[in-house]
């Protein structure tokens, strides 16, 4: 979509970024450091591409992991360009905290977008697409893409994202997360301990504007929500009025409650063996999106916490377009589990999945 989206009040104004991004551009020298860098041979080292370097259709031919590319990205980086987007493994920022761990849905990390700036050069991007399509699963590359154009104005992938790197690659814990308007991504090669995902991810797309029509038109994510609504389908009378929660909860209420917390909606071990059949599809519909390794992490992590067995099905009834009982809003949530997918007015998904529920949210 080429034209902006009317303003949305829960998603149009981005958390601000560490102060260490307001510093603004640096003098030309740098500038054309960035313009002349000697990253170029860190491209031919990876053997990427140089033509096309951001479309969906042409990838980079490296086959490294995104944890190697997040250190071959760092190696290549000045001393100025660290300065602005790399931390201390457990660097605190004044306003937002712990600035590793933290989700919102629309934020950016740093200042410089990783395409458009003067920041990165041309190969340094094309490192961090690598990395980024090393995260998603390959089947959804365009799917994301699609997502982030959409959301974005017309602005292709990387014009309006931003990356940060907490801790040293190769040297000890370390990760990056990626951020923007309906993206929050990581990648730490299991540095986070105990968290899937290298800790909570958020992800959404509002396909059509603010509001969207019935049956979302256009959305990556609702065909999540249509494999979701199957189960509610195979319910019976009694199972919908569990599962039939009256008010949507709200949708950054993501932390961990344990086994002693309160879940809405119906059990899963309440279920019959075939509707537990289905809410194994809709796991793995919720996951697809990402590379095997994060689900398999996710699994662990639910395994490790008595399965989906241990997690309940709520659908909220106080948003359902078109009056159609294709519920829109829906939550899937265990001891240390939590996908809530949120679609009225548009989607927003908020991810937090460990192996314990220690683990602490900053949001």
């Amino acid at each position: 979509m080429s034209e902006s989206h009317p303003v949305c009040p829960d998603c149009e104004s981005p958390g601000s970024a560490s102060p260490r991004s307001e510093r603004g551009r640096t003098e030309v020298a740098r500038r054309e450091f960035l313009r002349t860098s000697a990253a170029g041979a860190t491209l031919l080292a990876m053997g990427a591409t140089t033509g096309n370097l951001f479309g969906a259709d042409e990838k980079p031919a490296d086959k490294k992991t995104p944890e190697t590319l997040v250190k071959q990205l760092y190696d290549s980086m000045s001393k100025d360009q660290k300065k602005e987007v790399c931390f201390d493994w457990d660097y605190q920022d004044p306003k937002l905290g712990l600035l590793r761990t933290r989700i919102s849905n629309n934020w950016h990390i740093t200042s410089p977008t990783i395409i458009g700036s003067d920041y990165y050069t041309k190969e340094q991007a094309e490192i961090v697409r690598a990395i980024y399509e090393g995260i998603i699963s390959p089947e959804w590359h365009a799917k994301v893409d699609k997502q982030l154009k959409d959301d974005n104005g017309g602005k292709g992938w990387g014009t309006s994202q931003n990356v940060a790197i907490f801790g040293k690659p190769g040297d000890g814990k370390f990760e990056l997360v990626m951020t923007g308007r309906h993206m929050t991504l990581r990648c730490d090669g299991n540095s986070t301990e105990h968290m899937a995902f290298g800790g909570p991810i958020f992800y959404g797309h509002a396909a059509s504007g603010f509001n969207e029509k019935p049956g979302h038109p256009g959305n990556v994510y609702w065909e999540q929500a249509l494999e979701a609504n199957k189960v509610y389908e195979m319910l019976d009378g009694k199972q919908r009025q569990k599962a039939e929660v009256s008010k949507t909860w709200p949708e950054s209420q993501v932390q961990l409650q344990g086994d002693k917390g309160t879940f809405a909606g119906i059990p899963v071990a309440d279920m019959s063996s075939d509707q537990k059949e289905q809410m194994q599809k809709v796991l793995q519909k919720l996951i697809e999106p990402y590379r095997q390794s994060d689900r398999d992490e996710v699994l662990a992590c639910l395994k490790t916490n008595g399965g989906l067995d241990k997690c309940s099905l709520a659908f909220f009834t106080d948003a359902d377009l078109g009056n159609d009982k294709i519920w829109d809003n829906w939550r899937l949530e265990g001891p240390a589990f939590v996908w809530n997918f949120r679609s009225v007015p548009h989607v927003h998904c908020w991810v937090n999945i460990a192996d314990n529920a220690n683990v602490k949210l900053n949001s």
